[in-house]
């Protein structure tokens, strides 16, 4: 069993024995889609595929609670907005955008680097250097207003 799977029973546990149903029902969840993934690679769960599995039930969670407030759903809205708060406590302290806005403009003004061609350079370096401390939505996001600023 990997130390992931182990940390995730725990956890369960402790949900468990405080009769909180809501984030038994999330860590279950989580620990089948590590059991699944595990299936699915052949081999055990590493801690950045863990935090790939988190990051994915969290996006889809975010698109679940947009259909929900497009469909007057607030409480079922609410729950996933719950959970999403509960998965995003296996995720490493993320990096401010200030901080991943100046580590591109700190890139682009070093390697002189400028409009849509510079973007994977970008997207490489930045993702290399914040690792889990960030995701791609928001570097891309960013890196396309700086490289603007620079085209």
């Amino acid at each position: 069993m990997s130390t992931v799977q182990a940390r995730l029973q725990d956890e369960i546990k402790t949900a468990l024995k405080a009769g909180d149903k809501e984030r038994t029902s999330t860590l279950r969840m989580l620990l089948t889609e590590v059991k699944n993934e595990k299936i699915r690679a052949g081999q055990e769960v590493d801690e950045d595929a863990f935090l790939t599995l988190v990051r994915r039930s969290i996006k889809q969670r975010q698109d679940s609670v947009e259909q929900y407030r497009k469909g007057g759903r607030d409480a079922s809205a609410e729950k996933e907005e719950r959970e999403i708060a509960l998965l995003e406590t296996f995720l490493p302290a993320q990096a401010s955008e200030d901080e991943i806005r100046d580590a591109i403009r700190q890139l682009v003004r070093e390697e002189d680097l400028s409009g849509n061609a510079a973007m994977g350079r970008v997207m490489k370096a930045i993702m290399a250097r914040f690792g889990a401390a960030t995701d791609g939505r928001t570097v891309s996001r960013i890196a396309r207003e700086v490289l603007a600023e620079n085209g």
